[in-house]
């Protein structure tokens, strides 16, 4: 046995009091004279051996009244198997409030369960012992130590949340607010299901907090998610059919059957089909929207799945463009073939300018820009065509039939693109396309059909250097590259070896090639088109940047909230920033004034807590073995089990009972036995 206070076993001199009393008070005798000696002296030695039992279980009762008494206040106990540590404690407890939780153990949902070993585990320790409750939020007020009745309310407090945290951070965090203490004895509880895919703490030491884990378990381990979807093309084209690629992920351990899938579009619900999805695997669906107005959309795709629902919607946007605007950039007169391509389609608008006399601050606006046969390329173009290019932009170049090698050179290298070299008057025809690139991707319904490729009556030769990373869309017999690809930031500049004019060139004439070469051109893109972001994941946004005026700044808002995101304007773009301001999952407008919304995102939950792979009791005892794992039954409660392994056995409760017995016991003694 051991004492928690052992400084208080110093008051068992007082023990000595009732024995000086005893020694003063009862040893005092009267005389009282009686005619007959001999009877008297009968009765005088029978009363006084009955006295002196009396006093003396009077004495022991009084002594042991007293030793428990002082036992009491020594807080004695009985050491388990576990290191007791004396003293004041801080115990911080986190409680996983992720959508994971939600799931079901025996009807009720883990994060209740959780928050009931909370408060047991708080209710096992002393009220002067210090306290954090610590959640997924990582809110502000959860930072500190609070006492053991603050520490109640923020258990009620808790609620299913849809951010998640690695148990790495989980820890470190603890370790900042218990370390802001003077308590010597630390200690730290996660409560929490353990999903493999959080459960980082392998390689976690410190000495001084004892590490305990209180594993839940739901009943079953079901749940089926939309994992992510996208465009197949990069951009959306009004009145066409435009395909969705769905990816729907069984994280269950059975096969699912008739999972529903809907799609929800201006305001109406469309079956899309049922889907079978085998145990562990996922499967892929295609949905065809057409698209019949522009500007942003919103769409959010469905499926019907239980108990774990949050990642059952799957909200995105896109936007579809008033029109695509292209900017022919042309040395003498314009392309008459290049003119009539986009003629007879509304969508796209061809603005012809000259070199000598262009307004370099509205690239920015064009979508496509085509240099058709300029012979020298000045140094300030170059610069604005380069940075067209980065931001986003794609580059037609046809050079001129007299074209400048070192002004071109100069100009190619920025991105950097192979040379020109001297120019070739021999005909050569153009006999291979590639149709695996997404220029020509699905164009043509037979790729091997014999198609109408160009004949050059004269082209540049061009340098092969491996460093360009060039991308061929079309060859010559011979192997060498009439039409290339370059990617530079988020843009493309595709070259040509021959100028676009009929005399060299009759790529004009192969409408089968040029048309939809120049549509895909235009609408193709380096840059992911992002139609989805996840909540707590995508913390930065790029968004063309609207500010004319240095008192406007960018918010955004949602269904219920709205808020003002950091940001930084960087030229034609602005960087948002969310910080955690996100936490529904929902549509979201861009806006500097609430009635001119310019731009929608999606935002979804964090699909990783759809991954309910968990690691058992046996398996965390492996990952760490400094943690203390502790055996957690559906019933019993954890109260007297924290005590025991904080305090050991406790016995000051059976010493208080028993000074309270044997005061009894010499009450009764004074009282009831007369001498």
């Amino acid at each position: 046995m051991e004492f928690i206070v052992p400084n208080f076993l110093w008051a068992l001199l007082a023990l000595a009091i009732p024995i000086i009393i005893h020694l003063f008070y009862f040893r005092r005798f009267k005389k009282v004279y009686f005619t007959n000696v001999r009877f008297l002296k009968e009765v005088k030695e029978e009363t006084s051996a009955r006295r002196r039992l009396r006093n003396f279980l009077v004495l022991l009762a009084r002594l042991l009244a007293l030793a428990f008494l002082v036992f009491a206040f020594a807080q004695p106990f009985i050491p388990q198997d576990t290191e007791v540590k004396k003293g004041d404690k801080v115990v911080s407890i986190f409680i996983d409030n992720s959508f994971s939780m939600s799931a079901l153990s025996e009807d009720v949902p883990l994060v209740e369960k959780a928050k009931q070993r909370a408060r047991e585990i708080i209710e096992a320790y002393a009220p002067e012992d210090r306290f954090q409750v610590l959640t997924n939020d990582f809110e502000g007020r959860h930072q500190f130590v609070v006492s053991k009745e603050d520490a109640l309310s923020f258990v009620d407090e808790v609620k299913v949340s849809p951010s998640v945290k690695e148990l790495s951070k989980v820890l470190n965090r603890q370790l900042q607010a218990i370390n802001s203490g003077s308590q010597q004895n630390r200690a730290s509880y996660l409560i929490s299901d353990f999903q493999k895919n959080i459960t980082d703490f392998k390689e976690f030491r410190d000495s001084t907090l004892d590490v305990n884990l209180i594993p839940l378990q739901s009943v079953q381990e079901r749940n089926i998610t939309i994992d992510t979807c996208y465009f197949d093309a990069p951009v959306q084209m009004i009145n066409q059919t435009n395909t969705l690629i769905v990816r729907i992920k069984n994280h269950s351990s059975q096969d699912a059957e008739n999972i529903r899938l809907s799609l929800k579009h201006e305001g109406q619900t469309k079956p899309v089909g049922a889907l079978s999805i085998p145990a562990g695997e996922s499967v892929t669906d295609t949905v065809n929207m057409t698209i019949q107005k522009t500007g942003w959309h919103e769409a959010e795709l469905n499926i019907t799945d239980y108990p774990v629902q949050f990642d059952d919607k799957y909200f995105f946007t896109f936007n579809v463009a008033e029109q695509i605007n292209i900017l022919v950039i042309n040395e003498v007169a314009p392309n008459k073939y290049l003119d009539a391509s986009f003629a007879g389609i509304d969508y796209f608008k061809i603005t012809n300018q000259f070199s000598r006399n262009l307004t370099y601050s509205s690239f920015p606006e064009y979508d496509l820009i085509v240099t058709n046969g300029l012979n020298s390329v000045s140094t300030g173009l170059a610069s604005e065509l380069n940075q067209f290019v980065v931001n986003g932009g794609n580059l037609m170049v046809f050079p001129g039939p007299s074209a400048n090698l070192d002004s071109y050179r100069s100009f190619l290298s920025t991105f950097p693109a192979n040379d020109l070299q001297a120019y070739d008057k021999t005909e050569r025809t153009v006999s291979n396309l590639n149709t695996e690139e997404f220029i020509f991707n699905d164009v043509f319904e037979n790729s091997n059909a014999n198609l109408r490729l160009p004949v050059t009556q004269g082209n540049y030769k061009m340098t092969q250097y491996a460093s360009r990373s060039e991308e061929p869309l079309m060859r010559y017999r011979d192997g060498s590259v009439y039409l290339g690809k370059y990617t530079k930031g988020q843009g493309h500049l595709y070259l040509c070896a021959a100028p676009l004019e009929e005399t060299y060139n009759n790529l004009v004439r192969n409408g089968d090639v040029f048309i939809p070469m120049l549509y895909k051109m235009a609408i193709s893109t380096a840059k992911e088109n992002k139609i989805a972001y996840f909540i707590g994941k995508d913390e930065i946004i790029e968004a063309d940047n609207k500010v004319s005026g240095s008192e406007l700044v960018y918010k955004m808002k949602g269904r219920v909230e709205e808020f003002i995101p950091e940001q930084q304007i960087i030229g034609q773009k602005v960087l948002l920033g969310i910080n955690g301001q996100i936490r529904e999952a929902g549509f979201y407008n861009l806006f500097l004034k609430e009635e001119e919304s310019f731009a929608k995102y999606g935002f979804n939950f964090d699909r990783r807590e759809s991954q309910l792979a968990i690691y058992n009791q046996t398996d965390l005892a492996n990952l760490n073995e400094s943690f203390n794992v502790i055996d957690n039954t559906a019933s019993a409660s954890l109260t007297p089990l924290i005590g025991e392994r904080s305090q050991g056995t406790v016995l000051w409760r059976w010493c208080l009972i028993l000074a309270l017995i044997f005061l009894g016991i010499e009450t009764l003694l004074l009282r009831f036995w007369k001498v």
